[in-house]
Order: structure tokens, then C-alpha cells, then sequence
């Protein structure tokens, strides 16, 4: 037997939000969560990969998304915000900072679509030299991807 309710509260959800993202109703994930109703194989998949946080996408991607920042004229990407802090919920997106050189700029603009699409979560990708001065203090927590 599953214990969906712990799952989800690990993932940081409530059983409404999770409803939301998974497109179950609210009273469905309470019956699964109650154990007054079984949830199919598929079902329990949905509701499961709903509740991935960003970071674990990130660490089973970790060569894939080093690959296409370099591919794109990035280089030295750092993760920052929630993923770097290990305080993600599913809901969390990935902030990513590198270093591009000004002639590598244009092959640039797409990585975070990419990333994006590669992840299955929103990815902000920054440059370090377009960070203003009041949002360098990212650089202080960032951590090596």
C-alpha cells in the first residue's frame, strides 16, 4: 500500500494544489489518500510525476543541460533560489546564471525555452554580466550545476 498523503506533503503540496496540477478532483485525492478508493497503475504514475520537484529533474538531466548551455555559448552554469537551496516544491521553477562571452550573446536567447522543454519545468537562465547590481547577491548562494 502507497501512503500518498506523506508523498504529497513531502512535495510540499496541498491536496488542493496537487488536484489542480493533475487535473484530479480534489475529492478523488482524498479518496486515494484515504484508502476509501484505489487509484489505478496510470493514475498513481500521474499523480507521482506531478510531484517531482524541479531539483530531482534537474539532477537526473544534469549532463543534458551542462551540454546544451555549452552548445548555446554558455559556460560555468551555477544553480540558484529554491533548487539551490534544497527547499523546492514541484511547483518550483530552476534558476540557472552562466557566463556567455558578448560574441556568444545571439546563440543565447533560446536556452531557457530549451531548457525548458528538456526539464518539463520553467527555467530562468541568467547572465552573470546582465545581472544588476541589486540582484548579484544570486551570485553568493549559487552552486556549481
Amino acid at each position: 500500500m502507497t501512503d500518498l498523503r506523506a508523498e504529497r506533503e513531502r512535495a510540499g503540496l496541498t491536496q488542493a494544489r496537487l488536484a489542480e496540477i493533475t487535473g484530479i478532483a480534489a475529492s478523488n485525492l482524498s479518496a486515494y489518500e484515504s484508502g476509501k478508493r484505489q487509484a489505478s497503475p496510470a493514475m498513481l504514475d500521474r499523480i507521482r510525476r506531478a510531484m517531482i520537484r524541479p531539483s530531482d529533474r534537474l539532477r537526473a538531466h544534469r549532463d543534458e543541460v551542462r551540454d546544451l548551455i555549452r552548445r548555446n555559448g554558455g559556460h560555468n552554469p551555477r544553480v540558484f533560489g529554491s533548487v539551490a537551496r534544497g527547499d523546492d516544491t514541484p511547483m518550483s521553477d530552476v534558476d540557472i546564471v552562466v557566463d556567455v562571452r558578448p560574441e556568444d550573446a545571439w546563440r543565447f536567447v533560446s536556452t531557457s525555452r530549451e531548457l525548458s522543454e528538456l526539464l518539463g519545468v520553467h527555467v530562468d537562465v541568467v547572465t552573470e554580466g546582465g545581472l544588476r547590481a541589486k540582484h548579484r547577491d544570486v551570485l553568493a548562494e549559487a552552486v556549481p550545476l
